[in-house]
Order: structure tokens, then C-alpha cells, then sequence
């Protein structure tokens, strides 16, 4: 495909959301309001996220796989000439896969909502704000302009704080409030940093300075920039002790806000540190790679215990809670493969963010459709003698989520074995100059972090799916006096289906991404060159 065919593409699929977000906020047409208003703007959302998945695939075949190192799609327009910032977009084989995850969650979410729209305000606000944060996640993966990605990051927390607020469940307000607190306060710090950066760099154009590899900077500017944009970047990622935003965050946003918020937004923080961080302040990420691998391992054993903690009998945890938790610990693996400052390392840390988006959002998806069935996600209600003992009720349901929590815990042959493994790896040998024996020791914690996610996992699974709380192991069927919860729907299948898929696919064949991810890695490994 040509360059200006690509052009159009990378830019289409970056603006098309708002203007599906600006036409979702007017009158339908009157031929196509089908039996109602609602209807018409909640298909308005599937159209468009689907058109813009359909172009993210295009753009996926048009790419030049054979020079995945090389940004592509490139466009450049100067826009406000005096602060010298420029338009800039492009993809490369980092961005890629990050850029069509987004459009892949986004439209099996407004699929979702198609059918269980959640319960709340007017569908209009609703698809707009979700297309808006779709427009926000796609230019934070595409812009190549510091200043173009920090409004691009704080473009999302606007219809995130409003999806949480407006059509979310119990302590949606003081949930969202956190979030929104939480992630400003962090990009504040960043703004900072990025403007350090632009500043003392000469320019704000993020190829051209991750092509000089932090040469126009100073040692002391790098470790003041690494520290203040890693902060803001932590914050988002989310780093143990910066994550306590999340857990309320979770369990408070509709079925559609968790599996974006976990999905896609989690992905944002990690991206920079590998896009802006490693490449443009490579001093100041030698100098703190220790300490946010020790702050991930931690992150990874907390994560763990947590959850281990929340399964328990009697602890009356809720089951979307723990999944967030499982996302601090999953998230520290990520964290933990950035440290290592080694293609292995980075390599399974990019693999793991995209794992960890196929999977997890598949779990918020199940997770809210038991919630759903049973109007709780209460483990010990729906653990009981009546309560969801899901392979005997719902087989297929209990089946998929058997099948979200082998995923998980990182079973061999589906796709968050990979990125944990290769993460572990990278500490097993870390970058020159990095202490061994404290990279051995945070990679002996990872390796007790599968054993403990392992052991959560397994648990929720024998009390959601079986019942019964250690009483026979046996199935539970619903009995005659008791109304059997409806099992996967085609709706649900349809959501759920190419999650599952590419779970799978990316399990059995890693080398499809790592392929895309490596020389884009050992690139920025060079600084750019």
C-alpha cells in the first residue's frame, strides 16, 4: 500500500471517533431511527467503531512488515510554529498492535452496549464519551509530538470520569473522583517533565529526540525528566504504590468502562515509559531502572496477596475487585521487563500489555455477565449452596471463565505465558551496568507471583464455577425450585469470541507480534538509529 494511502488511513482512524462523537450528540435522521432514538445512536456506535476497527485493519495489511522498525503512516504539519509543535503522527511495530487492540476493544464494547446498555443516562452522552476515549487512546499510540501525547493522555479522563460517574454502580462518584485526582496529579508532574525535555532538547518532535538518545541533554536534566514523566506515566500504568486509584475505579465502572479502563488506559502509562523515557532520556532510565523493577516485583506480590486475600472464604471480596488487583500484579511484569532495559525484557513487556488487554478485558466482560445473572459479583454469594455454581447452571459461561483464569496465571500455550516468561528472562539478564543479584531476586519474586496468581485463580474458579465452598466438588444443577441463569447469549458470543481467538492464536503463535515488536525494540534500544 502506498505511503499517502497509509497517511490517510493513520489519520482517519485517529479523527473519525470525534466526528462519530460530534454526530452522536445530534438528531438522528429520520429513516434511521429504527424503533427508537436510543437504538439509532447506540448502532451509531457500533458503526463507527466498527469502520474504524475496519481501518485499523487495513492499515495493519498496508504496513510494511518487513521494516517494522521504521515509522510508517508518517504525517508531519507544523501547527503552532512558535512553540515549535507539530502535528506529527505514526505507527510502528511498538504502536501497531496497541493501536489495533484499542479499536478491537472499543467496538466489541459498543457491541456490548448495543444490546446491555448500561443502566444510567441519556445512550447519547454515552456513545459520545465512549468515542471520544476511543479518539484519545488511538492518538496517545499514534502522536509523535510530546505535546500532542500529553493532551492526547489527558484527553481520555474526561469521558473515563463520566462513565464511571454516570453509569457506574455503588460509589461511582467518590470512585471516579479518585481516578480523575489521582491521574492529574500524576500528569501534572509529567507536563513538567515533557516540557524539560522540549525545551532543553530543542524540540518536541519525539523521533528526533529519541534519535539523538539524549545527547542535547544533560545527565542531571535526564534524571530530573525520567523521574517527573515516570511519575505521571506510574500513575496511569498503574505502578504499586501509585495504583489505589484503581481497585474502586474498577469495581465501580459499568461492564464497558472496566474492560477499556483495564484493556486499553493501563497501556497508555507503559507505552511512554518505552516510547519517551527509555529512548529520549536513556541516563535518567539506567539510573531508575532498579528502583521501578523493585517497585514491580513488590507490585506483583502485593497484587497477588491481595486477590489471594479477597478469594478466601468469608472475606466477602468481590470478584471484579480482585480482577483489578490481578491487574497491578500483571501490570508489574510489564513494569518489571521495562526495567531490564533489554530486548528480551521489552519484548515481554510489550507482548504482556497486549496478553494482558485480550484477557482481562475477556474476565470484565464475564465477570459483569454473572454480575448480570446473579445481581451480585459478591465471591462469597456466589460461592454458596445457591449460588452461581456456574458448570452446573451456565456450562459454557463457567467454561469461558475457567478458561479467562488459566489464561491469566499464565498457562503455557495461551498468550499471558509469554510476556510474563520473556519478562523474567530479560531479569535473568539484565542490561549492562544494572546489578545482577537484585535483578535475580526481583525475577525469584515475579516467579512466586505466578505461583500465587496460580493459586487465586484457581480458587475463584472452584467457588464460582463448582460452588458449594468445599462441599462436594460435584457440579451444582439448578433444581426444580430454583430458575436456572440463561447461559452465554449470541450477543455475549459475539463480544466475547475473538478475544478467546486471539488469546489462542497468540498463545500458539507468539512470533507473530514478537516479529512486529523486536527490531522496533532493539531501534529504540540505539536511540533511534
Amino acid at each position: 500500500m502506498s505511503h499517502t494511502a497509509l497517511q490517510y488511513l493513520l489519520a482517519a482512524i485517529v479523527v473519525l471517533p470525534l466526528a462519530g462523537a460530534v454526530a452522536a450528540l445530534l438528531p438522528a435522521p429520520p429513516g434511521l431511527k429504527g424503533k427508537s432514538p436510543e437504538q439509532a445512536v447506540l448502532r451509531h456506535g457500533v458503526t463507527v467503531t466498527g469502520a474504524v476497527l475496519a481501518l485499523s485493519i487495513a492499515l495493519a495489511a498496508g504496513f510494511d512488515h518487513g521494516s517494522p522498525a521504521r515509522m510508517q503512516a508518517t504525517t508531519d504539519i507544523s501547527w503552532i510554529p512558535a512553540l515549535n509543535i507539530r502535528i506529527h503522527l505514526g505507527v510502528d511495530g511498538v504502536s501497531l498492535p496497541l493501536l489495533v487492540l484499542t479499536a478491537l476493544l472499543t467496538f466489541l464494547c459498543a457491541l456490548y452496549s448495543y444490546f446491555k446498555m448500561p443502566s444510567g443516562p441519556s445512550p447519547k452522552a454515552f456513545v459520545a464519551l465512549l468515542l471520544v476515549l476511543e479518539s484519545g487512546t488511538l492518538a496517545t499510540f499514534a502522536v509523535l509530538d510530546l505535546m500532542l501525547f500529553f493532551l492526547a493522555f489527558e484527553m481520555v479522563l474526561i469521558p473515563m470520569y463520566f462513565l464511571i460517574a454516570r453509569w457506574g454502580g455503588e460509589g461511582r462518584e467518590r470512585a471516579a473522583w479518585r481516578f480523575i485526582l489521582y491521574t492529574l496529579l500524576g500528569s501534572v508532574v509529567m507536563l513538567l517533565g515533557l516540557l524539560l525535555v522540549g525545551i532543553k532538547g530543542g524540540t518536541f518532535d519525539m523521533v528526533a529526540l529519541a534519535t539523538d538518545n539524549g545527547s542535547k541533554l544533560s545527565h542531571s536534566t535526564q534524571l530530573i525528566a525520567a523521574l517527573a514523566i515516570g511519575i505521571g506515566l506510574a500513575v496511569k500504568a498503574p505502578m504499586w504504590p501509585l495504583h489505589s486509584w484503581l481497585p474502586d475505579a474498577h469495581t465501580a465502572a459499568p461492564t464497558v468502562g472496566s474492560v477499556l479502563l483495564a484493556g486499553v488506559l493501563l497501556k497508555m502509562g507503559t507505552y511512554g515509559f518505552v516510547r519517551i523515557v527509555l529512548p529520549i532520556a536513556p541516563d535518567g532510565a539506567h539510573t531508575f531502572a532498579p528502583y521501578l523493577a523493585a517497585f514491580a516485583a513488590v507490585g506483583i506480590i502485593y497484587g497477588s496477596l491481595v486477590c489471594l486475600s479477597l478469594a478466601r472464604k468469608g472475606a466477602k471480596g468481590d470478584l471484579k475487585r480482585l480482577i483489578a488487583y490481578s491487574s497491578v500484579g500483571h501490570m508489574g511484569f510489564v513494569l518489571l521487563g521495562i526495567a531490564t532495559l533489554t530486548p528480551t525484557g521489552l519484548n515481554g513487556a510489550l507482548f504482556a500489555n497486549i496478553a494482558h488487554g485480550l484477557i482481562t478485558g475477556l474476565l470484565f466482560f464475564l465477570v459483569g455477565a454473572v454480575k448480570d445473572r446473579y445481581g451480585t459479583s459478591d465471591l462469597d454469594a456466589l460461592s454458596g449452596r445457591t449460588g452461581a455454581a456456574l458448570y452446573g447452571k451456565a456450562p459454557r459461561l463457567g467454561g469461558l471463565l475457567a478458561f479467562g483464569a488459566v489464561a491469566s496465571l499464565g498457562l503455557p500455550g495461551l498468550a499471558g505465558f509469554w510476556g510474563e516468561m520473556l519478562a523474567m528472562f530479560g531479569a535473568f539478564r539484565p542490561a549492562e551496568g544494572l546489578s545482577r543479584p537484585a535483578f535475580l531476586t526481583f525475577m525469584a519474586l515475579a516467579g512466586l507471583g505466578t505461583l500465587l496468581t496460580a493459586a487465586y485463580m484457581l480458587v475463584v474458579v472452584r467457588r464460582v464455577c463448582m460452588g458449594g465452598d468445599g462441599g462436594s466438588t460435584r457440579p451444582q444443577t439448578a433444581g426444580a425450585g430454583e430458575n436456572a441463569p440463561t447461559d452465554v447469549l449470541s450477543y455475549e458470543f459475539a463480544a466475547w469470541t475473538p478475544l478467546v481467538a486471539l488469546t489462542v492464536l497468540a498463545g500458539l503463535w507468539p512470533a507473530a507480534l514478537l516479529g512486529l515488536t523486536d527490531p522496533a525494540v532493539q531501534q529504540l534500544l540505539r536511540g533511534g538509529n
